[in-house]
This record gives structure tokens, C-alpha cells and sequence, in this order.
């Protein structure tokens, strides 16, 4: 047992070594200055085939009143990422413990292995410094090869993306957001729409000025409700860890609120003016003729991307439905009019078509 452990430990001294020399700057879990106790800070009762799970993290980046005498040195001080995990929605990390394995790849080939979520799926601790949050992940596929991973989006795919054990209700992420769709919010790269009349600045459909902002992350959208909390999607008081309010529920009262998430880069003054389509206003603050109370963006459009239209028009299939002939289709007419026809059903209205 004591040579297994003496074997061990100068694996992982190997790898520390490894890091020190891949950057310019002692990352923090292996600088003495930050951790008196170097290694053993971490790794005292360290079970290597699970990782240890996620209570060792939270030891210093926990409640700070936790915190044992001495763990960390040099006045330091590390945000409360224990309290995201606490909140309504948040990764499973103290959800689903005992279920990690040092040697599990992602994304996930086995559609029976059970979802979960640990700190070290998504960190390193050996490599992770304050100017690269990815530095020494690996998951990102070049070919036969996997490689390190360079890009926030990248990281999520590791269990958003290709993995085969999405649950029912969850959809492939990666082929969302591909550059290849008609639409995708720009996450992977630009857009392709060049008229997103409702954009506010400093966000533009394509970077011209050097404050121009035409490629977002994940993170922009999914994250804390907290902005003084970690950065990170760990956990939110609002639905799918947003950083702001989505309700993707129908026939609800119209809001700052309701939709704040998108009025965060979308004029709401431009879009209750119709300026990019002429029914937004009557879609989404309702009617007295059927829908009350409008229903949501979510309804006629996907967050992520559409691999069907552009704009990114994906119908909703719980509200929206085919037309009396069977048809569930929009067709565009004409690049950047604001012109089309919806082929549908919702809320009891047939469009066969409704052009605009």
C-alpha cells in the first residue's frame, strides 16, 4: 500500500512538473505561496479513482467560515462557489456523488452511464490559472485525437453535445449552435443574419469597430444571477442556470421580466415597435382573440440555433402544431424584407398560410 501510494504521488508530482513548465506562471494549486501544504493540501485521503469528488474543492472554495486555520495562504480570499450549488437550479455536483471515474471519457459513449457532474469534469487543477480557466481539459475532438480544449463552448459540448446519454428532453447542443445551420446565436463565430434590427450596441451582426461585439460565450447567457458570485454556470435562482429570466411558458403577461435574458442584447422598444416583424408585439403581449397573454419567444424561436430556418425560427411543438393540411413549415420570402409565411396551427388559429 505504501509503495502504491509512493508511486502515485510521484505520478502526480510528474504532472506538476509538467504544468509549472507549460506556463509562465505557477499555477495557483501549485504555487506554496497560496497553499502552505503544497500537495497534501489536496490530496490527504485522495481517493485516485474517483478524483475525490467535490468536497475537497469546496474545503477552500466553500463558505469561508468553514475554512480551516492556515488551508490557504497570503491574506487570500476565494468567492463561495458552495453556495451556487445551494440554489434552485445548478450542475449536479453534490446531486449524484460517488458516480465520477478518473477514466471516464466525454462526451459519453454509454447512452446507460449515469449523468453527472464534478469540478473536475469541467477543471484542472493542476493547470488552472486565472488567465486560462481551460488550461489542461481535454475533450475536444480533432479527428481520431482528442485535444485540449481552448474554447468556453468546447467544454460545454463535453456533456451538451454529442454525449449518448442525453436525457429525453435535452438536445444536442453543438449541432445547435453549427456554423453550418441557417441561424445560431454566434457562439462558435459570426452570424450569418446582417439585419438584427433589434441588436443593442455594443453587440453588432459583424465586428467593424474594435468595441463591436459579434461573437458571445455560453456564459453570457447561462451563469449566476448573481454577477458578484464565481464566474461559471454553477448554479442560478433562475431556470436552465441563466444569468437573467427566461420564461419559455405560454400565454403569460409580456415583461422587462419575463423576457429579461433576451432584452439584454434585443431592444424590447424594438421589438414591441415591430421593427423586424410586423406581429411580434400581438404574439408575445397577447390579444383579446384567443391568447390573452401572449406567449413566448421560446415559442417560434430556438435559444441556441435552428438547423431548419434562419432567424431562429424553430416552432415549439408543445404549442405549435400542422395546419388542417398536415403543413408545420415558415417560409421566408425574400433575404433580410422581414417577409414570410407561417404554415401552422396555434392556439386554435389555422395558418394556411399567414403572410407578413
Amino acid at each position: 500500500m505504501l509503495i502504491q501510494r509512493l508511486l502515485l504521488m510521484a505520478a502526480m508530482l510528474s504532472l506538476s512538473i509538467s504544468a509549472l513548465a507549460a506556463t509562465s506562471v505557477t499555477p495557483p494549486h501549485l504555487d506554496r505561496q497560496k497553499l502552505p501544504y503544497g500537495c497534501g493540501s489536496c490530496h490527504v485521503g485522495f481517493n485516485f479513482r474517483t478524483g475525490a469528488g467535490s468536497d475537497g474543492c469546496v474545503a477552500c472554495h466553500g463558505n469561508p467560515s468553514k475554512l480551516a486555520t492556515g488551508l490557504i495562504g497570503g491574506g487570500l480570499k476565494l468567492k463561495d462557489i458552495e453556495a451556487e450549488f445551494k440554489k434552485t437550479y445548478r450542475h449536479p455536483v453534490f446531486d449524484a456523488p460517488g458516480l465520477h471515474n478518473g477514466n471516464e471519457t466525454l462526451p459519453e459513449t454509454d447512452p446507460r452511464a449515469p449523468r453527472h457532474a464534478e469540478c473536475v469534469d469541467c477543471h484542472n487543477p493542476h493547470y488552472v490559472d486565472p488567465a486560462n480557466r481551460f488550461a489542461g481539459i481535454k475533450g475536444k475532438r480533432v479527428g481520431n485525437l482528442t485535444a485540449d480544449i481552448t474554447q468556453e463552448y468546447e467544454l460545454c459540448y463535453k456533456c451538451h453535445g454529442d454525449s449518448a446519454n442525453l436525457p429525453g428532453r435535452y438536445t444536442n447542443k453543438r449541432a445547435e449552435h453549427s456554423i453550418n445551420n441557417p441561424s445560431f446565436h454566434p457562439v462558435e463565430g459570426e452570424g450569418k443574419n446582417l439585419a438584427v434590427v433589434s441588436l443593442l450596441r455594443p453587440y453588432k451582426e459583424k465586428k467593424v469597430a474594435p468595441n463591436d461585439v459579434s461573437v458571445i460565450k455560453c456564459a453570457d447567457c447561462h451563469g449566476s444571477d448573481n454577477a458578484a458570485s464565481p464566474i461559471g454556470p454553477h448554479g442560478s435562482n433562475f431556470q436552465y442556470i441563466l444569468v437573467d429570466n427566461y420564461s419559455t411558458k405560454d400565454n403569460q403577461p409580456e415583461s422587462p421580466y419575463t423576457y429579461a435574458l433576451c432584452y439584454r442584447c434585443h431592444s424590447r422598444t424594438s421589438i414591441l415597435a415591430n421593427e423586424s416583424f410586423k406581429f411580434h408585439a400581438k404574439h408575445i403581449q397577447g390579444t383579446n382573440q384567443g391568447l390573452a397573454n401572449g406567449t413566448s419567444c421560446y415559442t417560434c424561436h430556438n435559444s441556441h440555433g435552428s438547423s431548419d430556418n434562419r432567424y431562429l425560427i424553430k416552432f415549439n411543438p408543445a404549442v405549435v402544431t400542422p395546419n388542417a393540411r398536415g403543413v408545420l413549415k415558415f417560409a421566408e420570402k425574400g433575404i433580410s424584407t422581414f417577409q414570410g409565411e407561417c404554415f401552422l396551427s396555434c392556439h386554435g388559429v389555422d395558418h394556411d398560410p399567414k403572410s407578413y
